[in-house]
């Protein structure tokens, strides 16, 4: 494997170059490169790197979605073979858009941001009402939901969904957080959510965090 610098993938998902990412991690497989390396030492650490930027002003979400989106491209080479070698995600989360809101930008963004975390995704979509939210999390047994919110009137939303987890006593076994741009902190608080972050690389360290603590 003399020719192949693996350090191109972790700079080409900082620069957000999806070919290149793709292509480096294609020739990383062929040579017989675990996945599970690729991901842990190169591509968890670019986006990290890509996370800490935009948290520093230093990139915008332009740059976010270009380096998620490259990160996308390196794991659809790579996710077949980690599937196959049954490897123990960071936790999983079940994301969604809550009810009567059909956004799906910014929840894309976070479960892209929360892949390339090492997060396993359950992404169930937009417009989701508290029953298919429950049925979720009871099937798929996350440790983490993410909702979203772009719409203020759906704000009620995550609180209704926050109660239906908590009727059907499945509230206890997973940490709830929130966020869109009409979510602030003092909302999660009075929801009950179990965190809330303004932003997608936000997220990833709040995430953490939260199983962490549950841990």
């Amino acid at each position: 494997m003399p020719d192949l610098d693996l350090d191109q993938l972790y700079f080409a998902i900082v620069d957000g170059n999806a070919k290149a990412a793709a292509a480096v991690t294609q020739e990383a497989v062929a040579a017989d490169v675990d996945p599970q390396l690729l991901l842990t030492d190169y591509m968890i650490p670019a986006m990290d790197e890509v996370g800490a930027k935009f948290e520093a002003n230093e990139c915008f979400v332009p740059e976010l979605l270009i380096s998620a989106r490259a990160m996308k491209a390196s794991m659809e080479v790579i996710r077949p073979l980690l599937l196959g070698k049954a490897v123990e995600p960071a936790g999983r989360v079940v994301v969604a858009t809550v009810q009567g809101d059909l956004h799906d930008i910014g929840k894309n963004l976070v479960a892209t941001m929360l892949e390339g975390g090492g997060f396993q995704i359950v992404d169930i979509g937009t417009d989701v009402s508290p029953d298919k939210l429950a049925d979720a999390v009871a099937t798929h047994q996350p440790q983490l939901i993410a909702l979203s919110a772009l719409l203020t009137t759906t704000l009620p939303s995550m609180k209704r969904m926050i109660d239906r987890l908590a009727a059907d006593g499945l509230r206890g076994g997973v940490k709830v957080m929130i966020g869109g741009a009409p979510v602030t902190q003092d909302f999660a608080d009075e929801i009950g959510a179990d965190g809330y972050s303004d932003n997608a690389a936000g997220a990833v360290n709040l995430a953490r965090q939260l199983m962490a603590a549950a841990a």
